[in-house]
């Protein structure tokens, strides 16, 4: 094809915040976004108002031609968005597409992914790296075939996890990254320099699944780095919490561990009534920084002390 990077007619297709800074690195770059598909508008908040996604309400802001379907095998969506002689489709953050749809662009689909692929396919790439305790994270592009996110990869860019690093932190770097690598990327199609890689597994894949509340319940059971790992992959959303004694449940946003030979029971809790909260775990101490009782708002655990007299009474299971 004989088109520059800033001539290709591409249509974007994103939801959340993350999706939001590529599609504008573009747009401020002067490449042609012919379109927008983000998902249909949904009620949230107390009142229930209608509110557009992220990448909707960007779109919309700037301007830019926005498709919102309700199911994308749909014969007017799919007329649409043939009618847009796409030459380039770019995914980030969205849903599965068809074949109808990432096979119509003359250049392909490729998506935007926030792993080192093989590792962590799926919706949660970025929590379980920090779960499993990685030591780095990075962004893929690749493009999208009939397997979810096993595409072949067009290219890939490293960032470190480092020891106080929160998946709300990671975020931020992949997404920063991300945007670098989806103009680089699309840059590389246009001027066909590049060579596809498929993905072969080197080493043991760890998946990324969707997240629960149900699996956010902190095992104090556990070693007390795997619990600060599980704390920090888990925040700011969706939090991970334990119960006080079966009565009030309990967000955590930040902790810290004290290696020490345990005596009392998993679970028990102790506290200076001022300063610290700590429960005991398999082989240690957890230091509970910032948390969150139900119907409370998020406070530093001194905060939450001033209000809060006896919480050594409970136990956190």
């Amino acid at each position: 094809m004989d088109k520059s990077a800033k001539e290709l007619r591409i249509v974007y297709m994103g939801t959340p915040d993350f999706a939001v800074e590529p599609l504008r690195a573009l747009v401020d770059g002067g490449y042609n976004v012919v379109a927008v598909v983000t998902m249909p508008d949904k009620p949230a908040g107390r009142g229930q108002k209608m509110q557009r996604s992220a990448v909707g309400q960007y779109a919309t802001e700037q301007g830019l031609p926005l498709l919102q379907p309700e199911k994308l095998k749909s014969e007017e969506f799919v007329e649409t968005f043939n009618a847009l002689e796409v030459d380039l489709g770019i995914v980030v953050a969205f849903r599965m597409l068809p074949e109808v749809i990432w096979n119509a662009p003359k250049l392909g689909t490729f998506n935007l992914h926030a792993s080192l692929l093989p590792q962590y396919r799926g919706a949660a790439p970025i929590n379980w790296a920090i779960i499993n305790g990685d030591k780095k994270s990075g962004v893929t592009t690749f493009f999208l075939n009939h397997h979810i996110d096993e595409g072949a990869i067009i290219e890939q860019a490293e960032v470190e996890i480092t020891e106080d690093e929160s998946a709300g932190s990671l975020h931020d770097k992949l997404m920063w990254r991300g945007t670098e690598l989806v103009v680089s990327t699309v840059e590389k199609i246009a001027a066909g320099n590049f060579e596809p890689l498929p993905q072969y597994a080197e080493c043991e894949l760890r998946s990324a699944p969707k997240i629960f509340k149900d699996d956010c319940h902190i095992d104090f059971g556990c070693n007390g780095e795997q619990i600060v790992n599980f704390v920090r992959g888990l925040s700011p959303y969706p939090a991970a919490w334990f119960a006080l004694s079966d009565i009030l449940s309990v967000k955590v946003f930040k902790a810290h561990f004290e290696p020490a030979e345990v005596k009392g029971e998993v679970g028990t809790i102790a506290t200076d009534d001022r300063t610290y909260i700590k429960v005991t775990c398999a082989d240690g101490y957890i230091y509970l920084d910032e948390l969150q009782l139900s119907g409370k708002r998020r406070m530093a655990v001194a905060d939450l002390l001033r209000g809060f007299r006896g919480i050594a009474d409970y136990r956190a299971i």
